[in-house]
């Protein structure tokens, strides 16, 4: 029997994209052949979000479509939704399989050499799997899981860098190689308790891949492409776990050492893991981007005990601080929360002028999403969704005319940033898309010299390769 087609479409953040990567791999690794559209496959492979409801939202309405376009495919659900409620999602019609983050390893090989008929048959037994109950649903205990899935994630250069991407496009897309900035994932899951977030509960503890084989796929990985980044659930905790002395900046040397990467970019990092050793490293060579990420969730010293947030505004003002001193160009962005629950007219003005404060360059601003199971969802004092809005289009203005007076600053003065593609397109070193005056080839390190500003970013000349 030939093997099924199988699509895997993923949604959320640059960990599920790792997944997503890592499992296509998989199957291709045991022979299984990928569709390069949903709806030519016979299974669809819906690798999913729940950080918000809008995400719970996308899923669903993706199983409808997927249903609707390609009725005789079978639709596997895994990801943080189906690890959060997985008999929700077997409940919808077309579901033949939900697949939890703590069995999510395990998929490539339920699938290998099988027919779509026996893949709807039950499924082999694997050592420490949760027994399928109702024939539907394979999940377990997400704290008891060890497993990394990773692989380089080859992103789409025609994102904008300051977009939030919420799935994956139905398709492969025409240009399979119009990519030139991989994302490697090496950490997963997360420690912390914030009372608003469900990820650990999805996701598991915190852990990480080993040093040596982050070594070893990134020194594949200079072979090829000039600009790696490094990506995780809670990057900066990498390292941090009983009889392990190394830290993240212990790791980024090794990798400084021992490949020959030309630029390491760092995703998002916990405000107090951006500590003076790293943050002295990043400013110290030229190959670690500057640019640091690092979530604030809101400048109110009360709403941040609220949310159970590790840090006080005060110890977040002297981390954003040190960055800017020790690299006075770099990008500063922040992911913002507005109506958290609590939060009055004065505490979110209390929030608004800290920000304000801030050295930020960017920001990624986050209406409060209520979580089942989360503390915050049961608090008192929830905050009309109509005040949401309007406090998350307040914070938006103030952050369009942060980046704005930030791209200003940087005109007429040279920075060295990575082509994309399509030709014509870069991204610079402290996190500014760029539009050059000329098309140059993709996945090269080049020197611009920004002219003027553009919707979002800028427009540049290519002053040396």
């Amino acid at each position: 029997m030939t093997a099924p087609r199988i699509f895997v479409q993923n949604f959320g953040c640059r960990a599920t994209q790792a997944d997503g990567a890592a499992l296509e791999s998989q199957l291709a690794a045991r022979g299984l052949p990928l569709a390069e559209s949903r709806d030519v496959a016979e299974i669809v492979i819906l690798n999913t979000c729940t950080v918000t409801a809008a995400a719970d939202d996308d899923a669903r309405s993706t199983i409808r479509r997927v249903r609707r376009e390609n009725p005789s495919a079978s639709i596997l659900v895994t990801g943080c939704y189906a690890q959060r409620a997985p008999e929700e999602l077997a409940r919808m019609d077309g579901v033949e399989w939900v697949v939890g983050n703590s069995h999510k390893t395990q998929i490539a090989d339920l699938m290998a050499g099988a027919g779509l008929t026996k893949w709807r048959a039950e499924p082999p037994a694997t050592e420490g799997a949760a027994e399928p109950y109702h024939g539907q649903i394979l999940s377990g205990d997400i704290f008891a899981t060890r497993d990394i899935l990773t692989a380089p994630i080859l992103a789409a250069d025609s994102a904008a860098p300051f977009e939030n991407a919420h799935d994956q496009a139905a398709r492969r897309g025409p240009r399979a190689t119009d990519r030139t900035r991989p994302n490697l994932k090496i950490q997963d899951g997360c420690h912390n308790r914030c009372s608003f977030c469900i990820i650990p509960f999805v996701r598991g503890g915190s852990r990480y891949v080993q040093a040596d084989d982050i070594v070893a796929q990134v020194r594949g990985l200079a072979a090829t492409y000039k600009e790696i980044v490094l990506s995780g659930i809670n990057l900066g905790r990498w390292g941090r776990q009983a009889g392990s002395a190394m830290r993240l900046a212990d790791l980024l040397r090794r990798i400084l050492n021992e490949t020959s990467i030309d630029r390491i970019r760092l995703s998002s990092v916990e405000p107090m893991d951006f500590t003076d050793d790293l943050l002295g490293l990043m400013a110290g060579t030229p190959r670690i981007s500057k640019h640091v990420h690092a979530p604030l969730q809101s400048g109110s010293d009360t709403i941040l005990r609220r949310m159970h947030r590790k840090y006080r505004p005060r110890h977040y003002a002297d981390r954003a601080a040190l960055a800017r001193r020790l690299m006075p160009d770099a990008a500063i962005g922040a992911d913002v929360m507005v109506g958290f629950p609590g939060e009055t007219d004065a505490l979110f003005e209390e929030s608004r002028q800290f920000i304000e404060a801030m050295p930020f360059t960017y920001l990624h601003v986050f209406t409060y999403s209520e979580r089942p199971g989360t503390p915050a969802a049961a608090m008192p004092d929830q905050v009309p969704v109509r005040v949401r809005r309007d406090r998350n289009r307040i914070l938006r203005d103030l952050a369009a005319r942060k980046n704005q007076a930030f791209r200003n600053s940087l005109l007429g003065r040279d920075f060295m940033a990575v082509t994309l593609d399509p030709p014509g397109r870069a991204l610079t070193d402290n996190f500014v898309p760029v539009d050059l005056d000329m098309p140059y080839t993709p996945n090269r390190l080049v020197r611009v010299r920004p002219r003027s500003l553009t919707g979002q970013g800028l427009f540049a000349s290519v002053v040396s390769a």
